[in-house]
């Protein structure tokens, strides 16, 4: 056997359905909206994400996943047009209220689904998908994005098969499936003929960036779902540990993965 004989799609979606890390609803990320958008864009990462994208020569973008705006703000300000897709209504009405709080007036949105027709959306000198490719058939989704972009993709992944640090796992003694890591969507574009570029972000660990075990505790329901009163003991344990609230986290990196048409 040789790595042409692997289907890696498969082995992608055999990965992502053992998973501890389920795919969220709309309504999940409607629920979220207004928590993400007063964090997400004073993280580091955007700005990091930002400055790695060529837009030379480029006046359009499609951002897949776009969130509350962190990224289409601030490309709306490089660019003639900017596309920004979510399929969370409340992520787009604040995008939309981010945008004219800013008097942008280049962003329209768009209501879409990685698993929807994307026959009617535009296409796009660039097309991105930051952070917002956790989705059942990897495959399909990369050739939406290669399908929508004139000129260059990029999108991140993160790093590693799991969303929560390994010392907060093993404090509740939570044992995990790992969700599918960045290399696969390497592997699977290289089966796909492309040949892609691949950098790495470094950014703040948000997980463990709270002032009470309340919040502390929901952040890390959100990623694994529910919990035993054993193991949210063991996490009060872990949080109110002085020695873990202070010392430095660790940071969470990205896997930047792009190509151009």
């Amino acid at each position: 056997m040789n790595i042409l004989d692997i289907d890696f799609n498969t082995l992608y979606k055999e990965q992502k359905n053992i998973t501890t890390f389920k795919p969220k609803t709309k309504e999940d990320w409607n629920a979220k909206a207004k928590d993400m958008d007063s964090r997400i864009h004073q993280s580091i990462y955007n700005e990091e994400f930002l400055s790695r994208v060529d837009t030379k020569e480029c006046t359009t973008l499609l951002d897949v996943g776009c969130g509350p705006g962190n990224l289409a703000l601030r490309f709306a300000k490089k660019l003639e047009r900017v596309y920004a897709m979510d399929y969370s209504e409340e992520m787009l009405r604040l995008l939309t209220a981010n945008a004219a709080s800013k008097k942008i007036e280049n962003i329209e949105t768009l209501q879409a689904s990685w698993d929807d027709e994307w026959d009617s959306l535009p296409s796009a000198d660039i097309v991105v998908a930051s952070r917002s490719m956790e989705v059942s058939d990897m495959a399909q989704a990369l050739a939406k994005l290669d399908t929508k972009a004139n000129k260059r993709v990029y999108l991140s992944y993160k790093v590693g098969g799991s969303f929560v640090d390994t010392e907060i796992l093993e404090a509740m003694g939570r044992r995990i499936h790992p969700k599918p890591d960045y290399i696969y969507i390497v592997n699977i574009l290289y089966k796909m003929g492309i040949n892609p570029r691949i950098d790495y972000i470094e950014s703040e660990n948000k997980k463990i960036n709270f002032n009470d075990f309340d919040s502390f505790r929901e952040s890390t329901f959100w990623s694994i779902g529910e919990m035993s009163e054993s193991e949210i003991a063991g996490l009060k344990n872990l949080f109110e540990d002085e020695n873990f609230r202070k010392k430095p986290q660790k940071p969470t990196y990205w896997a930047m993965i792009s190509w151009e048409k």
